[in-house]
């Protein structure tokens, strides 16, 4: 396909089409670097780390049971061992992200410990290189910071990167089955990532996997079409050791590693060359449809006025298509409002529930010494709702992508598939919940409170009492005393509740006017990120096709105004030329050799042909 596609590229640069030749270096840059990726996902201490060392072969990932990954680290293959440690630094208002070359055997004091290389800059993210043979077609490994829970906050970065993976493998480890979170983060998973499977690591620790194994299958029926591989990563780390074959099949490794090869490599490699394929009977089409309508005019001048007007109207109709009336634009801003809307209203209303439930939890009793419950619940909902909104937006955005795709391809233009899903920056972790006073007191303060009621009793009925001789301080006031001061300290407690259920529910609105500030914002950047990443792309493809029109008339006009003796050259060599690209053609896959007679019924020229019909 590489082959292929320097070919048309330098036919291209030849006929003057700088354009579509910039249009295959980048067809070419897929092919070189696919970059497929698949992330490692889970909650803390599931196998993960070690997962990825078991799988290439290399302690790169930091294993131990006193730290855990802290940054996410991708490991991809090179001819030379590399490492890079991604640093962050932030001065003011502007944000710097550079990649820092370290020794690849320090590489897991910064992972794990969290160091950072430089004062002032911040490790977010580590990259490796390795010369292994299961990444050599592409495949990029990314082991993630485990989360406390799949349903914590944490989760929503997580979740915002499965967007851009090719595949996803969900660590659970032997000790227990699957967990509420991690069925629901499969979902989850399951609608944002093409390709998703379980992993149930620690095989060799747990004598009861099997049974585990079992119960995790019936939940995973349950899902969805989910493969799960059972593995160990410390028979497979010994058995490259001693290059014991049958302990490498214990391992359960040779299962994940053909899906990995079949299922993630291999259909990746049919998308890439299926996209690849579009490129070029795209850029092919275009190619051939300036000159072979030049080679028309040239053998047949009595023809060329009709021609010059068909393609004239047809080159109105391209310059409408890139313009923001035509249907596609329409398509692409109406959805996009649309879509922005929803959004915003699916957002609140989730989370609006979620305010009523935790202010009906605060008025059933005092919210100071259970505080810390509290805010994790509502931590834990607001993540589910923020995942719920994401993964929602996701899809929604996705279909509209195909919707304004379709739009662009009627009249039956083969057009490239876009990839609008993946987006940095999203779903950043809001501000944690602000904490409340638990509302215990000291015996000195309940005293001091009982006390300063108990007074206006005594004095109150020590002064009646007075009246008929007896003392300020007599039983009677003394009894007064501890009957008021009691009420008193009671109406004191109530109060002070009252207060701390109104703190509660002012943090808790609070939390989420927050919440919906800062995640609205970036689902709506999102949202415009798919529509310019959509306008450019079909925006580009527009102005190439126009291009073509254009050049097309361009060339026909040249071809009537030109002499006789030259004609006969020039046919020679447009007939060369049309010849090559339809060798060209010929090898791309997918497609079929196109005779010179019918070079006219190409994708692009039926459009010409579909304004003489209107007229």
């Amino acid at each position: 396909m590489v082959t292929i596609v320097e070919r048309t590229k330098l036919v291209s640069e030849q006929i003057g089409r700088g354009d579509l030749a910039q249009r295959l270096d980048h067809t070419k840059a897929r092919l070189l670097d696919p970059d497929i990726r698949v992330i490692v996902v889970g909650q803390f201490k599931q196998g993960k780390s070690k997962l990825v060392n078991a799988l290439i072969n290399a302690p790169i990932c930091a294993v131990d049971d006193d730290v855990a990954t802290s940054v996410p680290t991708a490991v991809g293959y090179g001819e030379e061992p590399e490492a890079f440690v991604v640093v962050k630094t932030e001065s003011g208002e502007d944000v710097v992200v550079d990649r820092v070359p370290v020794p690849i055997d320090d590489l897991q004091r910064f992972l794990a410990e969290h160091q950072e290389p430089k004062d002032g800059q911040h490790v977010v993210g580590a990259e490796v290189s390795l010369p292994r043979e299961i990444l050599k077609g592409g495949l990029r490994v990314v082991d993630s910071p485990g989360v406390g829970g799949l349903e914590s906050t944490r989760s929503l970065s997580t979740l915002a990167a499965l967007s851009g993976a090719h595949a996803v493998l969900l660590v659970s480890d032997a000790s227990q089955e699957y967990t509420e979170p991690e069925v629901q983060f499969l979902k989850h998973a399951m609608r944002i990532s093409p390709n998703v499977a379980a992993v149930l690591s620690k095989t060799d620790v747990y004598p009861q996997w099997r049974e585990i194994e079992q119960i995790d299958r019936s939940h995973l029926g349950e899902v969805g079409k989910i493969p799960l591989f059972s593995i160990s990563s410390d028979l497979r780390l010994l058995a490259a050791g001693h290059q014991d074959r049958e302990l490498n099949e214990e391992s359960g490794f040779p299962a994940l590693v053909a899906h990995l090869r079949r299922d993630v490599v291999g259909r990746a490699e049919v998308i890439q060359q299926r996209a690849a394929s579009h490129d070029l009977l795209s850029v092919v089409d275009q190619l051939t449809l300036s000159l072979s309508t030049e080679l028309n005019a040239l053998l047949h001048p009595e023809e060329t006025p009709h021609l010059i007007a068909q393609l004239e109207y047809a080159k109105e109709r391209a310059d409408e298509f890139r313009g923001r009336s035509s249907r596609w634009q329409v398509t692409l801003s109406d959805g996009i409002a649309d879509l922005i809307s929803d959004t915003e209203h699916d957002l609140r209303d989730r989370l609006r529930k979620v305010q009523r439930e935790a202010e009906s939890s605060i008025d059933e009793g005092d919210p100071g010494p259970i505080w810390e419950q509290i805010a994790e619940w509502l931590d834990q909902r607001v993540a589910a709702a923020v995942s719920e909104t994401f993964v929602w937006t996701d899809e929604r955005s996705t279909w509209l992508a195909e919707q304004v795709a379709q739009e662009f391809a009627a009249g039956e233009l083969e057009i490239p598939a876009i990839e609008v899903s993946a987006m940095d920056g999203v779903l950043d972790p809001v501000e944690d919940i602000r904490g409340l006073d638990e509302g215990r007191l000291s015996a000195a303060e309940k005293i001091y409170i009982g006390v300063r009621g108990s007074y206006g009793g005594v004095l109150m009925v020590g002064l009646a009492t007075s009246v008929v001789g007896l003392t300020l301080l007599n039983p009677l006031s003394l009894l007064a005393g501890v009957l008021v001061g009691r009420r008193a300290y009671k109406e004191d407690m109530s109060s002070r509740l009252a207060r701390r259920q109104m703190e509660a529910k002012n943090i808790v609105r609070r939390h989420i006017e927050d919440v919906v500030f800062q995640v609205g914002k970036q689902l709506k950047d999102r949202l415009r990120f798919v529509q310019r990443a959509s306008r450019d792309h079909f925006g580009a493809l527009a102005e190439e096709l126009h291009r073509s029109l254009s050049d097309s008339v361009l060339a026909a006009k040249r071809a009537a105004a030109m002499y006789e003796n030259d004609r006969d050259a020039r046919v020679r060599q447009l007939r060369a030329q049309i010849e090559r690209i339809q060798a060209i053609r010929a090898d791309v896959p997918g497609s079929r050799d196109v005779p010179a007679a019918e070079l006219r019924a190409t994708p692009t020229a039926k459009a010409v042909e579909a304004g003489q019909d209107r007229r």
